[in-house]
């Protein structure tokens, strides 16, 4: 949902601590003008729904579009802080925004891919590979994203599952589609979609991937189809030959949510640094689960009091990913060492959706 919001013409944008600057055109979010010129903010959904793109406003006026109350409070707004995604400048800004950095080595593309292959890796989880076109390249940060553009001008994100450097020997992009009973592309994937078909996407987006200018132990943190992203982070890692120490918590509601385990288990004894704790919230007596339960997050908490020296890449739902930052930073997790890719679906950026704002 977008309001009607119109600049009167082009501001300057900075962003401290880094000093970078940018303009924005008449009526174009901070974000998009962001993207546009090559200067990577951190963001998520880019609809008004996650919330990571929140940053402090220090100058100048800002008004928003729609967006939703549990991204933005009205008591968030009071103090300064603003969502890039759907803010509008209303004069020359100057932002605090610690994770900025420089993307635009990695351009933005759309492109044909062809379907090449489909497996259900749980009842309701689906592997999609997509061959990428022999006549283009395609470069993109394990973690990041791509989107379909469908009919009517509608458009489906999915983290790629697998890091840039497997693209050759897995066939193209891998992605993990869950099925949203009712979803316009999830039902086709799960109904009539097979290979050879011809999708549209367009990417590489997003700010969520593995920053390597540090030495510090990392927890990867995902919850149901929010392993695709963590899945390629870990490839990535093995890659570089890292060695850093790594655990990894997965969450799902039944056993069956983790639908990689075997995979997963693989890599543990490829990378001695790899340490693997999976947790199910909901096991029925049925499902013979003798392992760790309750929320994915709270597991963490349990193992490691103590974050103050850890950096955190988490991945899955809005609740799950806002409750493991609140908690986290309690536990002593520095603010700048958590690193988040909420999954939001069409429901997520509908709900709850607050009114457009006065400039602030």
């Amino acid at each position: 949902m977008t309001s009607s919001i119109t600049g009167t013409s082009a501001f300057q944008i900075t962003v401290q601590p880094s000093g970078r600057t940018f303009t924005s055109d008449a009526g174009e979010t901070i974000l998009a003008a962001a993207i546009r010129q090559g200067i990577g903010m951190p963001y998520g959904c880019k609809d008004g729904a996650c919330g990571s793109c929140k940053c402090k406003k220090l100058e100048g006026g800002v008004v928003h579009s729609a967006h939703q109350d549990k991204a933005l409070s009205a008591d968030e707004e009071a103090r300064g802080l603003i969502l890039t995604c759907c803010g509008v400048a209303m004069s020359d800004l100057v932002l605090e925004s610690r994770q900025v950095t420089e993307v635009g080595a990695i351009p933005i593309k759309k492109m044909p891919t062809r379907v090449s292959f489909l497996e259900k890796l749980s009842p309701d989880v689906m592997l999609l590979r997509l061959q990428l076109p022999a006549t283009e390249s395609f470069a993109y940060h394990a973690g990041q994203y791509v989107e379909f553009l469908l009919p009517g001008g509608l458009r489906r994100s999915y983290s790629m599952a697998n890091a840039p450097h497997t693209l050759a020997s897995c066939g193209g992009i891998e992605l993990h589609i869950r099925h949203m009973p009712g979803g316009q592309f999830t039902d086709q994937v799960f109904g009539t979609m097979k290979e050879k078909d011809i999708l549209r996407i367009e990417g590489p987006y997003g700010s969520f991937s593995l920053r390597e200018d540090s030495d510090k132990p990392i927890v990867l943190l995902a919850a149901g189809t929010g392993f695709a992203p963590i899945k390629a982070i870990i490839e990535q890692l093995q890659l570089k030959g890292s060695t850093r120490a790594v655990r990894l918590y997965w969450g799902g509601r039944r056993p069956a949510d983790l639908y990689l385990d075997a995979w997963v288990k693989t890599k543990l004894s490829e990378m001695p640094q790899l340490r693997y704790v999976p947790v199910v919230s909901d096991a029925q007596a049925t499902d013979d689960w003798h392992g760790r339960d309750g929320f994915v997050h709270r597991a963490v908490l349990q193992d490691l009091p103590d974050l103050s020296a850890y950096q955190v890449y988490a991945c899955g739902t809005p609740l799950m990913v806002e409750a493991a930052r609140a908690d986290f930073a309690e536990a002593g997790l520095p603010e700048g060492e958590f690193y988040s890719d909420a999954f939001t679906s069409e429901a997520d950026k509908t709900r709850d959706t607050a009114n457009p704002t006065n400039p602030s």
